[in-house]
């Protein structure tokens, strides 16, 4: 089971890249009246959001820049930002990076208990691939939110 979810993280992360590579990057800061943030938003919260997820369960590192928790994380919106915001390449270059060190999480390491539960609202997780579990749905519910969003910039 631990090897699958390993699988699937790859998986979802790379048709993250696939998704989001093709998307001009002046379509990134357009911001439709229906919808609360932008598709720069929401890569940057799929980049953070993973790291945050994955570095509270299981023995993960990848670096990011400090501005990108101010700027991406769960509350942020484009609307409070006070500093330029990464550019699409920059994006890019993270979830690339990222998608490589999802090769380096150990399978065993998923069924490994938390060293405390972890709640996020009426959430409660209590091991290691349960939490790398929701950050895949967490992101493909993201990556739901960009294709929506595209559809309605484009039209």
């Amino acid at each position: 089971m631990s090897q699958s979810i390993v699988h699937t993280a790859k998986i979802v992360h790379s048709m993250a890249i696939q998704k989001i590579q093709p998307i001009p990057e002046e379509l990134f800061d357009i911001q439709p009246a229906q919808f609360n943030n932008t598709i720069r938003w929401h890569v940057g919260h799929i980049i953070v959001s993973l790291n945050h997820f994955l570095s509270m369960s299981v023995p993960y590192s990848y670096e990011l820049p400090e501005s990108y928790a101010g700027l991406f994380m769960t509350g942020t919106k484009p609307s409070d930002w006070s500093i330029e915001p990464p550019t699409k390449d920059e994006l890019m270059q993270h979830l690339s990076g990222q998608l490589e060190r999802l090769a380096d999480v150990s399978p065993s390491a998923l069924e490994e208990k938390l060293k405390s539960p972890v709640d996020l609202g009426p959430m409660h997780f209590e091991t290691a691939g349960e939490m790398v579990n929701f950050a895949l749905i967490h992101e493909a519910m993201h990556l739901g939110n960009i294709s929506s969003m595209l559809k309605v910039v484009k039209a």
